[in-house]
């Protein structure tokens, strides 16, 4: 669930008030808090935790040692709301809960992006065999996913039934959608006795899914987005980036490591996934997600507008960022992103 008016209000005040003009003048933390979700998206983080990255690049910028400390969350509300309490120090989801914070906080508390993780497709699966388009969807369905509205499941959603239903008719299906953590959405698609019928996942659900012949794709975001998008990305607070330049550096310094580490090597990294994340996961299937060409791990962020231009033009959000850098920290302007 999003945060109400009020209680955003309530945190983006609390949070003006920790944040003095004096910020350059602060001592840097030194203990990072940071949250990731469910699935093999998110193995950049998973590889900087096994791997011990940011502290080794903490110690390297003259930081000592660090505390570093781990979360997991299902979705990226409850992420969000967490960072603007300060019980989070740098969060990761989707590219929808990035931009929908990123405007709710502009002018305040100034969240924005720190790189993305990855640039991967996202299908929309069901078991039900009646169901080959979304307008195939009847009022007994339900669709799970991680986020209703905001995560970039529930946009791309959104998209695809405004293409299929005409403008302004992007929120037909909304009435169908609930929120929930992959792993339960899909334990209970795959029971074929929910009132889940399809679940709109990431990988690696979405490929276990379709290995069971009662599975079918109804949907791939690239098609609906016309190409790579980006998927995942990790944002923090202006108040945090400022004020701890040497650890931020540290962190991202770290991300380009275990970004490095798992283009690099495939086997490794598919390796390590199964033994931090998924011990239960056949390697080949891992080293085949891996392998797959459509599924990038990178920090650049692309077709970050394409998002924004729908989410603004639906009322998704009420700030349209002019470029895609407006919703990065400078340390990435400089990447080739879209």
């Amino acid at each position: 669930m999003g945060l109400s008016v009020g209680r955003w209000a309530v945190l983006l005040l609390a949070a003006a008030l920790l944040a003095p003009g004096a910020a350059a003048l602060a001592e840097e933390v030194h203990e990072i808090r940071i949250a990731k979700q469910f699935g093999i998206s998110y193995l950049p983080i998973t590889v900087m935790e096994v791997r011990g990255l940011i502290e080794k690049q903490a110690k390297a910028r003259g930081l000592g040692e660090i505390k570093v400390t781990w979360a997991q969350f299902s979705s990226g509300a409850p992420m969000n709301d967490a960072l603007l309490s300060n019980s989070l120090d740098i969060v990761s989801g989707g590219i929808g809960p990035l931009l929908t914070i990123w405007a709710r906080t502009k002018g305040n508390l100034n969240v924005k992006g720190a790189a993305a993780l990855n640039s991967m497709p996202l299908y929309l699966n069901t078991i039900d065999p009646a169901i080959k388009t979304i307008k195939d969807f009847t009022e007994k369905d339900r669709i799970a996913l991680p986020a209703v509205k905001i995560s970039v499941q529930a946009i791309i959603l959104q998209m695809a039934a405004e293409a299929a239903y005409g403008p302004g008719k992007q929120d037909m299906l909304d009435r169908l959608t609930v929120s929930m953590a992959h792993p339960d959405a899909n334990n209970a698609m795959m029971s074929g006795k929910s009132e889940v019928t399809a679940h709109f996942g990431s990988p690696p659900y979405q490929y276990s899914q379709l290995e069971d012949k009662r599975v079918h794709r109804v949907l791939n975001s690239y098609e609906v987005f016309g190409g790579p998008g980006i998927f995942n990305a990790v944002w923090t607070t202006t108040r945090f980036h400022d004020q701890n330049p040497k650890l931020y550096g540290a962190f991202l310094a770290a991300l380009d490591e275990a970004v490095q580490f798992i283009t690099s090597d495939h086997a490794d990294a598919a390796a390590l996934y199964i033994k931090a994340d998924d011990p239960k996961a056949p390697p080949a299937f891992i080293r085949k997600i891996l392998d797959d060409p459509e599924n990038v791990f990178t920090t650049t962020p692309q077709n970050v507008m394409k998002y924004a231009g729908f989410m603004h033009r639906t009322g998704a959000i009420k700030e349209l960022p002019q470029s895609w850098q407006d919703v990065f920290f400078p340390e990435l302007h400089g990447k080739p992103g879209s």
